[in-house]
């Protein structure tokens, strides 16, 4: 890796990070956070393969205790609580939205992003249900149901303004024009 290319990933992990601080609780255990918008933005801005090694970093950070987690909460626990399966899921969503920008084609982007948020939700419901005990209908209707406009709007806005970063970035000489596109 580049040093322009490690920055620019611990960047966009202390982006996810600070995004991810700020929540609204609800009564599910789930939190409204901008923690989607933040991953999706990571896999739109730099790529499948440095976007997924910003969210690892990112759950990496959160699993020793620093607290990046939504509510600035973090450490082991996190993960493996009701609401770790949305964390461990961010990282094939990552990867998955990543994807989509190697199409250039802006439609197929936002159907990978979503293609990715979709899969973060099924690891979260999965590991709701299993922490909480409940079905996994019940689960999906408390713990992703109610998330899932905000989250692809989440994805939709991070494809739109990865655009502006990615120009900018370029604009700066910190990623190729190609790269850009």
């Amino acid at each position: 890796m580049k040093t322009k290319d490690m920055v620019l990933t611990g960047m966009l992990t202390a982006v996810l990070a600070v995004l991810s601080i700020i929540q609204i609780p609800m009564p599910s255990g789930v939190p409204i956070t901008l923690q989607t918008f933040a991953v999706a933005l990571c896999g739109y801005v730099l790529g499948s393969k440095r976007g997924t090694i910003s969210v690892i970093l990112y759950v990496l950070i959160g699993a020793v205790g620093v607290p990046v987690f939504a509510g600035m909460t973090g450490g082991f626990a996190a993960l493996v609580g009701a609401t770790g399966g949305f964390l461990f899921g961010f990282i094939p969503m990552a990867f998955l939205v990543g994807l989509g920008v190697r199409s250039k084609h802006k439609v197929l982007s936002v159907i990978w992003g979503v293609a990715g948020l979709a899969v973060c939700h099924v690891f979260g419901v999965i590991q709701f249900s299993i922490v909480t005990g409940t079905g996994l209908a019940a689960s999906f209707a408390m713990a992703s149901a109610p998330y899932l406009i905000k989250d692809v709007l989440s994805v939709i806005g991070a494809a739109v303004v990865a655009v502006a970063v990615r120009k900018g970035l370029a604009g700066a000489n910190l990623m190729s024009s190609e790269q850009a596109a």
